[in-house]
């Protein structure tokens, strides 16, 4: 087993490219780095602070290697062509078939043409796009066709020839009738250059224009087609960005992971108007976006004026790169403020959003349950894969009606059937730690005696809310009951810390973005909920004792009895009195005279209303069976 912290002694401080390989030799991860040294400490040292699914694919690493490059651009070139070469199984890698739509409008010919092309050609032509999922190609070239004359054939013009069909319906200038010359002609294809820029007034004028005629003429089927591609039209390219000039162009890239995929958007803005966005998802630890934005421009040289993007390492180097794949100056920004941050915001959304849909619904839910549970068991480093989570919690007022509560998560999902509720009987005053040593030692005692299910099943993990206070005290419990074989954290709420039993002095920091630390924040979650659901229920219980046994003539036996059947005074309060006298042991006189009482007490008792709204409040499907 190699020494990782050793063999980073001997790694230099320049700019380079490093490869991750397994125990086979296999290349597995190739990346970029300002400086190297820096760069593989951040790997191997502190491991804290890597996303989820890079410190998943640490546990694969078995080797590393370098190359030093002679700057940030060389290493970000030298990258792209290691990862092309070798198409590591943990690298963003952007198919060479990821190739959008573009038109070609090539002005050295006499008469030319709109043409639809997938590869960009440093050959002088004009090139407009990338069309992407959002608008349809087709919409575009038949609203070019319709609104101006210029011709879709591929006919030879080098001799003049009889005109097509287009030519006699007016959508064509016919150059091959020879009686239009190339002046004539490209003023018109000017106009579709104007239009692809972004300037849509002409096309909308002509097409009302046309659309008007025709209804006038009562052609009205002609009319609607018209009408649809006017609507067409503001589908297209009517989404104008504020504050931006008309003739700007930017494309806006942003990257988003949970830990497991990856996701990044990419938003394009041409004359000022977002016409169109796109995303990417993939199975990838590669968390710079620089990497996948040089991919892409290295299929599709970029059209834009400038690149707006967040979390990339050198801007410059990446500004250096794409400049050298183009004729014209492209700028990377990351904006602070103003509309480019808030379409770059956007793009995030729409990152986020396309990877917790990336799948099938039953693929999403495994990522959020069982993968979370994987992912737990790789990023702790547990000894069994936690299926069976049991959290546990404590609610009390002021040391006053102390409970807790015990909830099970399996295969990373809540199992509310083993759900189960303690009072705390031992504990006296303010004291969440005795509690929770109270609480534990009696679930863990059950393991050996109890037939209840929930209780004789064996827990693959302890989850307590709070720190490291909370955990000492959940430990004292494993020892006096001889279960220091069950693993153990704890998960404090301010900064999500995790303190694992086998190391509580040492805060472990899950990722943000991993479904393991949602999974955990889930199952504390709910232990919180159903403990703070039973103490209020309790609560009213005793208020409503309370409340009862101060009408004359209610003892302790009919008492209990109004609650069995109603549940709380509030609820007994609504009922008639002969539903009340449907109990045994109560008259219609009796009924009437605690229905008078409550009805007199509810006005001005504080407790009555406090019993009304926990009632209100309480979840009717929570789990009331268990109580230990």
């Amino acid at each position: 087993m190699i020494d990782f912290k050793a063999k980073l002694k001997d790694v230099p401080e320049d700019p380079g490219v490093y490869l991750m390989m397994d125990e086979t030799g296999e290349i597995i991860y190739v990346g970029k780095a300002k400086n190297l040294k820096n760069r593989l400490r951040s790997y191997f040292v502190n491991l804290a602070t890597r996303a989820a699914k890079v410190m998943a694919m640490l546990e694969h690493v078995a080797d590393f290697r370098y190359i030093i490059c002679a700057s940030e651009v060389d290493a970000l070139l030298t990258e792209n062509n290691l990862i092309k070469k070798y198409s590591p199984r943990y690298n963003i890698l952007l198919k060479d078939d990821k190739a959008y739509p573009f038109l070609r409008i090539d002005m050295k010919q006499d008469f030319p043409r709109i043409e639809l092309v997938r590869k960009l050609k440093n050959d002088g032509a004009r090139y407009f796009g990338p069309y992407m999922q959002s608008v349809n190609i087709k919409d575009i070239f038949d609203l070019i066709h319709t609104a101006f004359k210029v011709r879709e054939c591929k006919r030879d013009l080098s001799k003049p020839s009889r005109p097509c069909l287009n030519a006699h319906l007016g959508r064509c200038l016919a150059p091959c009738s020879g009686k239009v010359t190339s002046e004539e002609y490209k003023a018109e294809i000017k106009k579709v250059i104007d239009f692809l820029r972004g300037n849509d007034r002409e096309v909308e004028r002509v097409l009302k224009e046309r659309m008007l005629a025709f209804a006038e003429e009562e052609n009205f089927e002609v009319a609607l087609s018209y009408k649809n591609k006017l609507k067409a039209l503001d589908k297209i390219v009517r989404k104008q960005v504020s504050a931006l000039p008309k003739d700007f162009d930017l494309d806006i890239f942003a990257f988003e992971s949970n830990g497991i995929i990856s996701a990044i958007n990419m938003l394009v803005v041409r004359g000022g108007k977002l016409v169109g966005g796109d995303n990417f998802v993939a199975d990838a630890a590669d968390d710079d976006i620089a990497s996948y934005i040089y991919q892409y421009y290295k299929n599709n040289a970029p059209l834009c004026d400038e690149i707006v993007t967040d979390g990339v390492e050198d801007m410059r180097s990446l500004e250096q790169a794409v400049c050298a794949l183009c004729s014209h100056t492209v700028r990377v920004v990351e904006p602070k403020q103003g509309v480019r941050k808030q379409l770059l915001e956007l793009a995030h959304s729409n990152a986020y959003d396309a990877m917790t849909k990336h799948g099938t619904q039953d693929e999403r839910h495994e990522l959020r349950t069982s993968g979370a549970v994987k992912q737990l068991k790789e990023l702790l480093g547990l000894h069994t894969l936690p299926n069976r989570i049991e959290a546990y919690d404590i609610s009390h007022i002021s040391g006053t009606d102390k409970v807790a509560s015990m909830v099970v998560f399996e295969g990373g999902e809540p199992k509310k059937s083993h759900y189960r509720k303690f009072k705390i009987k031992t504990v006296e005053g303010n004291n969440d730690f005795a509690c929770m040593r109270e609480v534990l030692t009696r679930r863990l005692n059950e393991l050996a005696t109890s037939e209840d299910e929930s209780f004789s099943t064996v827990p693959d993990l302890l989850l307590i809310d709070g720190g490291k206070g909370q955990l000492a005290y959940a430990k004292e419990a494993q020892a006096l009951t001889g279960r220091q074989d069950i693993e153990i954290l704890s998960l404090a709420k301010r900064e999500e810390e995790v303190f694992l039993g086998s190391a509580p002095t040492e805060a472990v920091i899950l990722p943000k973005d991993s479904v393991a630390l949602q999974l955990l924040q889930r199952v504390r979650d709910e232990a919180h909920r159903f403990a703070i659901t039973f103490h209020r229920n309790l609560r009213s219980k005793h208020m409503s004792e309370s409340v009862l046994r101060n009408i004359p003539g209610i003892g302790p036996k009919t008492c209990a009895k109004l609650l069995k059947a109603f549940g709380s005074a509030e609820q007994i309060k609504h009922r008639t009195p002969e539903e009340l006298a449907a109990i045994d042991g109560i008259s219609l006189k009796k009924a009437e005279e605690i229905l008078k009482a409550l009805g007199a007490d509810s006005a001005t008792d504080p407790s009555d209303i406090e019993a009304g709204f926990i009632d209100e409040f309480a979840d009717p499907n929570d789990p009331d069976d268990g109580e230990e």
